[in-house]
């Protein structure tokens, strides 16, 4: 039995190993010079310049415009992330709502049709998005960046599936106490709704942070370059003899992973409550 202990502990800790190892390796490279990077790749000890390369990438000015630092960046993250998940909360709860509880011609119909667009990923559907925006003026807007993200089935199907849970009684009280369908969503499924929130919020927001494709697609103002962009970006300055920036880009990437790690720390009673509570 103690034997059995010892191998499950083992392979636990060999996973732990394996997922911090990456991260743990970028922390100590962030912590050289980029003479340093260049010459001798990853680094496996500490350097002595980490705040220096920190405060660089976060308060520096820089790219073509040399108007843009790593707050700037964070914020737009920040800004897309919040956006996108505080909006794809809305919209899925309200299409939820309303396919569940209000008894409309094809409503089984219509939710099968919102489901079926998850096979149709926005890479799949990025031009006539792209389309769209630019023909509303929508380029170069938090806007644009962020609305044409919203729309899809993901979060709809998880509170459809929560708001079937939910009690017919509760409805029944609602109405014999006078309540309408506003007050009902607003005063008791929102309160009920709480931990898959949480959990939606999590997933949607991680999925905002991380996004590239479209941000790089829909904004060509260096004002609006998000956190993830900006290292892409540190690795194309690369001018004759100019020696890339790499120990930047690894600040950066560290930087772009505490954002989603603190929200999943925060959330994360209520995200594992949100994907395993089934009794309501």
């Amino acid at each position: 039995m103690t034997r059995l202990r010892l191998s499950d502990h083992l392979i636990l800790i060999c996973g732990v190993i394996f997922m911090v190892a990456p991260v743990l390796i970028a922390l100590i490279t962030s912590t050289h010079d980029a003479i340093t990077i260049y010459k001798s790749g990853l680094q496996f000890l500490p350097g002595g310049q980490m705040l220096e390369n920190y405060e660089t990438v976060l308060f520096r000015a820089g790219g073509f415009t040399k108007e843009v630092n790593g707050l700037v960046m964070m914020k737009n993250s920040l800004i897309l992330g919040l956006g996108f998940a505080i909006g794809k909360i809305v919209i899925s709860m309200l299409a939820a709502y309303a396919i569940v509880y209000f008894r409309f011609p094809m409503a089984t119909f219509c939710f099968w049709v919102i489901f079926c667009t998850l096979l149709l990923p926005l890479e799949v559907r990025i031009l006539p998005s792209y389309e769209i925006v630019q023909s509303l003026g929508l380029t170069n807007t938090y806007t644009g960046l962020i609305v044409p993200l919203i729309a899809s089935a993901t979060g709809t199907f998880f509170f459809r599936q929560f708001f079937m849970s939910v009690p017919d009684e509760l409805l029944e009280a609602a109405r014999i106490d006078g309540a309408g369908p506003w007050k009902f969503f607003i005063d008791i499924l929102v309160p009920l709704s709480k931990t898959m929130v949480a959990a939606i919020f999590i997933i949607m927001f991680v999925y905002g942070w991380n996004q590239y494709l479209w941000p790089t697609l829909i904004t060509t103002d260096e004002a609006l370059f998000t956190l993830v962009r900006g290292i892409k970006q540190i690795m194309q300055v690369w001018v004759g003899a100019q020696i890339p920036a790499l120990n930047e880009a690894m600040a950066l990437a560290i930087l772009a992973m505490l954002p989603p790690v603190i929200v999943v720390v925060i959330f994360q009673s209520w995200f594992i409550k949100g994907l395993v509570e089934s009794d309501k």
